[in-house]
């Protein structure tokens, strides 16, 4: 029966995926993986179904069209797996930024009573490896402002390493998530939290990228800086449950 499943976004992430895919589907826990694959130009996608034999029945594949965005790629992974049985989600980037081998920690996190585990690099013994001061300045500002502006209890709100059980995804109305961007994370542990759902934070280390490109750009942090305040906004009078 499905239990956990890794839902990873690519696009042009052919220098990582291969590694990435035996270093999550090779570990003890029989984790199940779902590539969401935006057209890559490199040939992402073609390396995946090259390996899709090796492990029958536990990777999976879904190409898209082009690059739509980040948001949008994970809500298409989440439906997935809710329509395909899965009790945990798991997300995280393909570019080992995020260790695979910390996978088993945030599921526990979960199975220990966390409705949403976060890999946090902002709570104690986490932290942050290769990154100029001035990005470590900027993430952790970013954070330190969602949380004046919207309250929730969270020291690293733009974590992209969360595991959510299936209920949390169930209740919200993956629809009314707005953002497509690196602010969709802030969003829909917002979400979660609006939802009366218990986040917990773990530690983790987070490495930047030492193969092909990151996708960090302006407008990513103009959709955040000025979105987190209509995201406030609008949860007053409007609310992330499902009907």
């Amino acid at each position: 029966m499905p239990g956990t499943i890794v839902v990873i976004p690519t696009y042009n992430e052919q220098a990582n995926i291969v590694a990435m895919i035996a270093a999550v589907l090779d570990t003890p826990d029989n984790f199940h993986l779902l590539i969401i694959d935006d057209n890559s130009p490199d040939g992402t996608a073609l390396d995946v179904e090259k390996l899709q034999p090796k492990y029958p029945d536990r990777l999976f594949l879904h190409k898209r069209s082009g690059k739509l965005g980040l948001g949008t790629a994970y809500i298409t992974g989440f439906k997935w797996a809710l329509d395909h049985g899965y009790d945990f989600i798991i997300e995280m980037d393909a570019d080992f930024s995020h260790k695979p081998a910390d996978l088993p920690r945030l599921k526990a996190t979960c199975e220990a009573g966390a409705d949403v585990a976060i890999g946090s690099r902002y709570v104690k013994s986490g932290r942050v490896e290769d990154w100029p001061l001035n990005r470590i300045l900027l993430s952790k500002g970013a954070s330190l402002y969602v949380r004046l502006i919207t309250g929730i209890h969270v020291k690293d709100t733009t974590a992209g390493f969360v595991c959510y059980k299936r209920a949390v995804l169930e209740k919200i109305d993956l629809d009314k998530i707005k953002f497509i961007g690196y602010a969709f994370q802030i969003e829909l542990k917002f979400a979660a939290w609006k939802c009366k759902f218990k986040l917990k934070e773990i530690p983790i280390v987070f490495k930047d990228r030492e193969k092909g490109v990151s996708k960090m750009s302006k407008g990513i942090f103009k959709e955040a800086v000025l979105g987190v305040i209509k995201m406030k906004w609008n949860s007053f009078s409007d609310s992330y449950v499902k009907q």
